[in-house]
């Protein structure tokens, strides 16, 4: 018997990816009008983008190239969340203790995910 591939939403790094992505839009709500679409837009935006990515990484894991490439854009998109939650932090929009909760929560996302495409062999599936 073939043992089923987990779904990529049993990954930590997922689960992490998507409660930070919330904490983000949750906090978003609270940044004035006048940044709804320079900052707010572009903040979450990225950081959904790291799960749903890496989503897109994991259907394609039996293609090892294909598979890195996408984790890459992930952690491309984590490493751009973090510098949107910088400038709302810079410009007085998030409070010290969110931003750092944040931006470590990106960093560790950006960790793991460096990893996984350094070792695509660890999650590749040639039977999914």
């Amino acid at each position: 018997m073939v043992k089923l591939a987990i779904d990529c939403r049993d990954l930590d790094v997922y689960q992490i990816s998507m409660g930070a992505a919330m904490k983000v839009y949750e906090l978003s709500k609270q940044l004035p009008y006048r940044e709804r679409f320079p900052m707010t837009d572009q903040m979450t935006r990225s950081s959904r983008s790291v799960c749903a990515d890496l989503s897109e990484a994991w259907r394609k894991r039996r293609y090892p190239k294909a598979f890195v490439a996408a984790i890459n854009i992930a952690e491309g998109e984590a490493s751009e969340t973090r510098v949107w939650l910088e400038f709302a932090y810079r410009c007085g929009y998030l409070s010290k203790d969110n931003f750092d909760l944040l931006d470590d929560r990106f960093d560790y996302i950006s960790r793991v995910l460096h990893r996984m495409s350094r070792s695509p062999d660890k999650w590749i599936s040639y039977r999914i």
